[in-house]
């Protein structure tokens, strides 16, 4: 490209002049434009959101830029405002491999990965209700009890369950005996069921709902299926049985509860008999304790019940909020007294990095921003300290405690949001007992040695962003 278009086009790019860029490259006739004149152009179309454009001219030279780590930002940045997470991830990824630690890049690797997270959890939940209306278009009503539904492999046999749950099968004499106590006759489907496997703990444990609930939004989730029996704990005559949880925690008297849920009573799934009447073929609710016992509709029958379960990773946002959790530690704004802190530190360079540089370790290794009593959590706790009372040397054990809050745990959009006051306690009481933290409880230092110590971590992390 000539020296002083190239000028001329990069001054256009930094008054934002995005338009004129465009214009000007478009003169060009299309077989005299090289590599570095398709890029300007790719650039200007992408800051104009023209991003399906600015792909187009990018793949005409997709070879020349196999190389180029802002070929692969550049494309990258389309396809993430395209919703394309999956081909922005595999992007942003070889641009980090090509130009290591660039921030424009790691954030947007963060922040496709995190779409990515998102889109596939959707998709799962999609899937997981076309599944369920598609049981309650069949209506679960074969001639035989789960005709075709391979059950070999739905109970979690644990060893909780089989102590909590799973009785041996029922006999006939047994089933009437519990349908008389109840004063319901139970679905013909549950009792095959429960003749193959009498109670327990299913592998698949939630249900897709498009009624919010106090679980979830768009999920209820069981813990076990009662058995038929009065043995075990959890069977619909035993100690935790359905009339224990209609009489002593209030559940409405509409039928039989079926399964138990995780917040440990506060929700509960019931079969309602109250349209099909005792000995009809019940419908599958939820009931919400925590909700003035809402009922919530979920199923026609118990039979399309359980064959529209989904396994728990279906709603599993863990992988979502540690790229939310990233994307933290990686931008937000450190709270006031952080930054007042950070910009009188001469004794390191880039004090902020160093302090996101840790705190992303933390992120990528629980998968969540918090401190605890790790090796690098207790860096953390050493560092604010040696911050602090650098800028506040007569800081006594109570005033420390009561600001140490202010630095991180719930200042600023940089925020834990929340700590233990006892760890951050024993953290202390540990570093004084070793003799690293000297002085009285009116003014408390580290030793010259525990300083020493404490600056040779945080130039290693240095060196490493």
């Amino acid at each position: 490209m000539d020296k002083n278009l190239l000028e001329q086009l990069n001054l256009w790019h930094e008054e934002d002049e995005f338009e004129q860029i465009i214009a000007r490259i478009l003169e060009i006739p299309e077989q005299n434009r090289d590599y570095d004149c398709i890029s300007h152009l790719a650039r200007a179309m992408n800051n104009l959101e023209r991003y399906d454009e600015a792909l187009q001219q990018l793949l005409t030279i997709e070879k020349q830029g196999g190389s180029d780590p802002l070929w692969h930002f550049r494309s990258g940045y389309a396809y993430y405002y395209l919703e394309q997470y999956e081909d922005a991830v595999r992007e942003f990824e070889t641009a980090d491999q090509l130009a290591p630690k660039d921030r424009a890049t790691l954030s947007f690797l963060v922040e496709s990965r995190h779409g990515l997270a998102v889109m596939n959890r959707k998709r799962k939940q999609s899937l997981a209700l076309q599944a369920r209306n598609e049981q309650r278009r069949k209506r679960g009503a074969g001639r035989i009890p789960f005709e075709g539904f391979d059950l070999t492999n739905f109970w979690d046999d644990s060893d909780y369950a089989l102590k909590h749950y799973v009785s041996e099968p029922p006999t006939d004499e047994l089933i009437a005996s519990i349908e008389q106590e109840l004063g319901y006759t139970l679905p013909a489907s549950y009792i095959a069921m429960m003749k193959l496997h009498n109670g327990g703990e299913p592998v698949n444990t939630c249900f897709p709902a498009e009624e919010a609930t106090s679980w979830a939004e768009d999920h209820i989730a069981i813990m076990g299926i009662l058995g038929i029996g009065r043995e075990k704990p959890y069977s619909l005559c035993a100690e935790f049985g359905s009339q224990f949880m209609i009489e002593e925690w209030g559940y409405p008297d509409i039928g039989v509860v079926i399964c138990d849920c995780p917040s440990a009573g506060h929700d509960v799934v019931m079969l309602d008999y109250r349209k099909c009447g005792r000995h009809g073929e019940p419908e599958v609710v939820h009931v919400d304790q925590s909700c003035d016992y809402a009922i919530t509709f979920l199923a026609e029958n118990f039979e399309v019940f359980v064959r529209s379960l989904v396994h728990r990773d279906v709603y599993d946002t863990s992988e979502e909020g540690k790229y939310e959790a990233l994307r933290k530690v990686v931008h937000e704004e450190f709270s006031p007294l952080l930054s007042e802190l950070c910009a009188r530190v001469t004794e390191v360079d880039n004090m902020e990095e160093i302090i996101r540089a840790i705190c992303t370790r933390i992120v990528e290794e629980k998968g969540y921003f918090a401190f605890h009593t790790d090796e690098l959590s207790t860096l953390m706790y050493d560092l604010q300290f040696w911050l602090y009372t650098k800028s506040y040397p007569d800081t006594s054990r109570e005033q420390y405690l009561k600001d140490y809050s202010k630095m991180i745990a719930f200042s600023g959009s940089f925020s834990t949001g929340g700590y233990a006051p006892g760890f951050l306690a024993d953290w202390l009481d540990d570093r004084i007992q070793q003799s690293m933290i000297i002085g009285t409880n009116d003014a408390l230092t580290f030793t010259d040695t525990a300083t020493k110590q404490l600056l040779e971590k945080l130039n290693a992390f240095a060196s490493a962003t």
